[in-house]
């Protein structure tokens, strides 16, 4: 048993290795640049639109899910542990010139946002609860005519974001708390079943509300936290910048010789950081887009509001835990400190002891948003595999399994297959919204010429004679 698993182990290692090295980093960086270049540059173009349309977005859902339930559904699985431990592991690696490669990586991703958000809203189907379905799964079989790769593409996603991530998730909140603490990781895991229960068995829109009361909380209390921070340290902000900037493009040599950050791993830590944290083109956050209720009453409105959503995560709540680090002088090659216990060390140089409390809370509250943002993504997968809500109680009692698991066990093995299936789920969502990309870009200018002409944009099917049979009437009357 023990050779077929380390077999299988080493499978994982080399799939991972060749989809995130080499094969994904390209592919998910030229379609944000394709993206990019065929709209226009709508993530620059429209950047305040975005915020006009989400002070907007609370509304006129009839009983739905709003545009800003969607938007913090999806940044409940956007901004996870990642947020704080993967910029730390990334500066670690590969320095403070893996700043500006994630920066890059979310500007493009932006792009590749509105793309994959505009088509999930286009083909959702409605349900019987006043919601809407959809995502790459209804996309690849409605847009495309493959339900067979839709099907693989949700069997993916639901191993990966529905089962083994919250592992992982409820892994890194036990490890925590146990630590800030002393809490049992077993007690920790009772716990979290106990609280996560309820939000899981009231299904996605229990997710939305849960989810549009926790993210702005603690997206801003993480914010409030990083300014004092740097307000404190404010005179070393120039020579942060200028490491960032210029070790980007240069390695750095540090005292005694030794070898510093090389440019290869700021470029490889920084585009994964950023690809792994704001998921633009992974095929995920179109699960929570295409519920929602758009107001005004077009595709590519949605879009607009996810593309929002890789800015907060990538752009403010990671560049806010890049600045907790770098300003505290915590950051040197060599040093042991690495991953969160970074994060907590430069925070507790800055504001004292009380800064480590603060991670494990805000660990707790990341990490919990993106468990049960995971599960509903997981469940609405489901639920396009069977065409109703057959296993979904076997599901819901697999998901709450797996997040007792996490807290109180090692899961390095489900972890790497998870990624694996990530990988998969990415590949084939790639494929299928480049080849998809003139609907979005018709939608797109549908969506600016109403907009130009002053009017408020209203999607009519009945203009776009090529998805004539492929949408559901219900989701657009």
């Amino acid at each position: 048993m023990e050779t077929l698993l380390g077999y299988f182990e080493a499978f994982l290692n080399a799939g991972n290795d060749l989809l995130w090295s080499y094969v994904l980093i390209f592919l998910l960086l030229g379609a944000g640049a394709i993206f990019t270049l065929v709209s226009r540059g709508v993530q620059v173009r429209a950047f305040g639109h975005m915020f006009h349309l989400v002070r907007n977005s609370r509304g006129g859902a009839n009983g739905g899910i709003t545009s800003f339930q969607a938007l913090t559904t999806s940044l409940a699985a956007r901004v996870g542990t990642g947020n704080m431990a993967g910029v730390a592991m990334a500066l670690y690696i590969g320095g403070p010139g893996a700043i500006f490669w994630m920066w890059m990586t979310a500007i493009l991703g932006m792009a590749t946002s509105f793309v994959e958000s505009t088509l999930a809203q286009t083909y959702k189907v409605s349900h019987h609860d006043k919601t809407f379905r959809g995502g790459p799964a209804y996309y690849i079989e409605k847009g495309l005519g493959q339900r067979w790769l839709g099907i693989i593409f949700a069997i993916c996603l639901m191993i990966a974001f529905g089962l083994a991530f919250n592992g992982a998730q409820a892994n890194t909140i036990s490890g925590a708390l146990n630590t800030a603490f002393g809490i049992d990781t077993w007690m920790v895991g009772v716990g979290l079943v106990a609280i996560s229960a309820p939000v899981i068995f009231g299904g996605l829109r229990s997710v939305a509300r849960t989810a549009e009361i926790l993210v702005p909380v603690m997206a801003l209390l993480y914010l409030a936290v990083a300014l004092v921070v740097v307000v404190m340290h404010v005179d070393q902000l120039p020579a942060v910048f200028s490491a960032i900037f210029s070790q980007a493009f240069s390695a750095q040599n540090v005292a005694g010789g030794v070898a510093g950050y090389a440019v290869a791993e700021a470029i490889k830590n920084g585009i994964q950081r950023g690809l792994f944290s704001n998921e633009a083109g992974m095929g995920s956050a179109p699960n929570a887009a295409a519920t929602a209720t758009t107001e005004p009453n077009h595709p590519a409105a949605q879009g607009y509001v996810q593309m929002l959503g890789v800015f907060i995560d990538t752009l403010v709540i990671c560049t806010a835990t890049a600045a907790i680090i770098l300003v505290s002088g915590m950051l040197e090659p060599g040093s042991e400190l690495k991953g969160i216990e970074l994060t907590q060390a430069a925070l507790v140089a800055s504001v004292g002891e009380w800064g480590a409390v603060f991670i494990a809370v805000a660990i707790f509250l990341f990490a919990f948003t993106s468990l049960i943002a995971n599960y509903s993504y997981g469940e609405a997968n489901l639920e396009y595999i069977t065409g109703n809500r057959t296993g979904l109680m076997l599901f819901r009692l697999l998901v709450l399994g797996m997040i007792m698991a996490g807290a109180v066990a090692d899961l390095d093995l489900i972890w790497n297959f998870a990624n694996l299936s990530m990988g998969m789920m990415a590949l084939i969502n790639l494929i299928a919204i480049l080849l998809l990309m003139p609907i979005a870009m018709k939608l797109l200018k549908d969506y600016e010429s109403q907009r130009k002409a002053g009017k408020l944009p209203e999607f009519d099917r009945h203009q776009f004679p090529e998805l004539k049979d492929k949408l559901d009437p219900e989701a657009w009357k």
